[in-house]
């Protein structure tokens, strides 16, 4: 590749880092760039390099192929008239059976333990938009990719100022790292349309402009329903290391996602203060796993409490989940249902109260501070739902701790009739 198709300064690429980081604002050609360096790699013929290469591309969530880098690398492929080398298949890029170089494409937010340890033989991974990476996946994906001489590589545009991989690449990066900030400046390919439009934002909104296509981080992001309230936490110091008190009971918070994502928080109350101490999601498990997942923690168990939905009866079992963990020794409640305004209310209230433990409830508040109000309507007013996306279920689950610690726990929520819900619960 001659300089005009790899730029001298993304040449690093190329050569042997355990930790490459492309970060920086929109139009900035990271994802472009780390796309042409796999390709070349892949095919051979680079120095230094042994042949062929595993390659492992990942997102913290990935629902299809579509929102995976296969189209990108695809380009790539043909833009470097390598069609006759790889064989572009449906859900993987595979090289000649002489040369059987192995791209494959993976979401973190889905995979267990297991099956991302099953990586552990991939010489590359590739983390792309990075910035929504959890910190559980970094607890997972770091010893995994172990196998002397990988390397893990991350493109991301900053948001906010805590998420893991800026915190732990850009801002702290690890021995041997080659980190690289880029911005519109270095895209030649930028058309004059595009430079206009930056152009204009830059003059209209610096702020904007700045964290868009300088990469500038945020503490929270626009229209976050709980800003203010982690602004306060932060600024008190109740987001730090908390300890849990060894013999009082340790209270568990569920939003329940039917056949979908499961959030819980874990909270000790305290005179005058209630203790966060952990945060655990998964998805697309059967409620066994969730039980004994709290029952792992080591914690003195008090009560679980489960939003409205939690006393609904389950296709798959004919029990409702509140039977269910009742059956399993659990003291349970279903809180009753209010509108989703006066649950963000009460979380609001009961905020000046929360330590939230920093490590171990890392994940859940990058949520929070995502959680944010959906897009204005035609007439230009807020529209008073929140948006639902991959920060709703924490959220949710917090709402269920609010609800449940400011009602008298014998108390018997109203009777209304349950509809039957299908699950994946058994």
């Amino acid at each position: 590749m001659n300089d005009l198709e790899f730029p001298a300064q993304f040449r690093p690429l190329l050569e042997h880092h355990p930790y490459k980081v492309m970060y920086g604002g929109r139009d900035g050609v990271k994802s472009w760039t780390v796309a042409t360096a796999l390709v070349m790699l892949g095919a051979g013929g680079v120095p230094g390099w042994k042949e062929p290469l595993r390659i492992l591309c990942g997102r913290e969530t990935m629902d299809s192929i579509r929102e995976s880098v296969h189209q990108l690398l695809k380009d790539q492929i043909q833009r470097l008239g390598l069609e006759d080398f790889y064989r572009v298949l449906d859900s993987e890029i595979r090289g000649p059976e002489s040369h059987p170089t192995e791209i494959v494409f993976a979401g973190l937010r889905k995979q267990s333990v297991t099956s991302i340890k099953s990586y552990e033989g991939f010489d590359i991974f590739w983390g792309e938009e990075a910035s929504t990476v959890r910190r559980r996946s970094l607890t997972i994906l770091e010893p995994t990719m172990r196998k002397e001489g990988s390397e893990i590589w991350w493109t991301l545009n900053p948001d906010l100022d805590d998420d893991p991989v800026y915190t732990d690449y850009v801002l702290n990066p690890p021995p041997g790292a080659w980190v690289h900030k880029t911005s519109y400046l270095d895209n030649k390919w930028l058309s004059k349309e595009s430079r206009q439009k930056i152009e204009t934002l830059r003059m209209r909104d610096p702020d904007t402009f700045h964290h868009v296509y300088e990469g500038a981080t945020r503490s929270t992001v626009e229209g976050a329903i709980y800003k203010a309230e982690i602004a306060a936490a932060e600024r008190e110091g109740r987001i730090r290391a908390v300890p849990a008190e060894p013999m009082k009971p340790v209270d568990v918070f569920f939003d329940l996602g039917f056949a979908d994502r499961v959030a819980i928080w874990a909270a000790q109350r305290m005179p005058f203060e209630i203790r966060i101490l952990r945060y655990y999601e998964n998805d697309h498990q059967a409620i066994n796993h969730y039980l004994h997942e709290i029952q792992s923690w080591g914690y003195v168990i008090g009560t679980a409490f489960l939003p409205w939905d939690g006393g609904t009866r389950s296709l798959g079992t004919g029990k409702s989940i509140e039977e269910i963990m009742r059956g399993k020794g659990f003291k349970t409640v279903v809180n009753r249902q209010l509108s989703v305004a006066d649950g963000i209310n009460a979380v609001r209230m009961l905020f000046p109260q929360l330590y939230f433990d920093a490590n171990l409830c890392a994940d859940g508040l990058q949520y929070l501070r995502r959680y944010q109000w959906g897009p204005e309507t035609q007439l230009g007013q807020q529209r008073r739902e929140p948006l639902h996306d991959a920060a709703s279920h924490p959220a949710d689950a917090l709402r269920t701790m609010a609800v449940g610690i400011r009602e008298p726990v014998g108390k018997k929520p109203p009777e209304k009739p349950r509809p039957i819900a299908v699950s994946a619960w058994g």
